[in-house]
């Protein structure tokens, strides 16, 4: 179950079905191991709360010079005296830790009003819909310090960007602000300010929130697990959810409500059902 409290570093919270994340630790909330953990305790948990349907992830952390602050990269200092392949194996860790919170079977909103440079923009490609502040700017440095974005940066953004934005973010390190972020697909939205930004996350995660759980985890399972497979393998991954619908139970509610989900009413879905 998500527990709030077994939180230190990362504000959770959870109200109704939706879980919150506020990224608020650090000088620049940058992300280290004890952050890296708690955020292996958030996956952990939205995987095994049935309870949980929508998670929405924000900052509102700014520097001591006013400068909004998302994800300001890693935290590189704590590495200082690691050898090489302890500096591989947590790298591998972050990887892990992403690609869990990707999987999680709630839907994500993620609402950047600040910096997301590194780390903190593949961050975002761990949500399912992106929202953009004024204040928001997005890079990816790393290049420049030797390295490339290990954490899926360079596995994964291809997929949302295309091989030529990915490339420019990557080979140049250039910033690009809410704007072009929207043109080149790296947010969907982009808000009036921050507080608008979450108005309209919590809006989408209330209208989430009154589908079948099983259904829209199941959704995200077969589109997600589908990027990048042949057409034969995306419909099977489309058949197989399906058929976890229907033998969860949830086609049977679905249909038996029909007018009430005309209506506007929320049918008594079951809980989640793992595929």
């Amino acid at each position: 179950m998500l527990d709030p409290a077994a939180f230190s570093l990362l504000r959770v919270a959870r109200q109704g079905a939706t879980a919150t994340l506020e990224l608020h630790h650090g000088k620049a909330n940058e992300i280290g191991s004890a952050v890296l953990a708690e955020l292996e305790l958030l996956a952990r948990s939205l995987r095994d709360d049935p309870e949980v349907r929508t998670l929405i992830s924000t900052s509102r952390r700014t520097t001591s010079r006013g400068t909004p602050i998302f994800v300001a990269g890693a935290d590189v200092t704590e590495r200082a005296g690691w050898t090489e392949a302890r500096v591989l194996a947590h790298v591998a860790w972050q990887r892990d830790v992403l690609r869990a919170l990707r999987d999680a079977p709630v839907f994500h909103v993620a609402v950047v009003g600040g910096v997301a440079f590194g780390w903190g923009t593949e961050f975002l490609l761990t949500a399912d819909y992106r929202i953009a502040a004024p204040g928001a700017s997005f890079a990816l440095p790393e290049t420049g310090l030797g390295i490339v974005p290990g954490a899926c940066g360079t596995a994964l953004l291809v997929e949302e960007l295309g091989v030529a934005h990915t490339l420019r973010l990557g080979m140049t390190g250039e910033p690009v602000d809410p704007a072009e972020a929207l043109r080149i697909g790296l947010v969907q939205e982009v808000a009036a300010d921050l507080d608008a930004g979450l108005a309209r996350a919590q809006a989408l995660a209330d209208r989430a929130a009154t589908r079948s759980p099983t259904a829209v985890a199941a959704f995200k399972a077969a589109v997600r697990g589908g990027v990048g497979q042949s057409e034969a393998a995306r419909v099977e991954a489309e058949q197989a959810a399906y058929a976890l619908c229907v033998g969860s139970g949830e086609a049977a509610i679905g249909r038996a409500h029909f007018d009430d989900v005309r209506a506007g009413r929320v049918p008594p879905w079951g809980p989640r059902t793992a595929g």
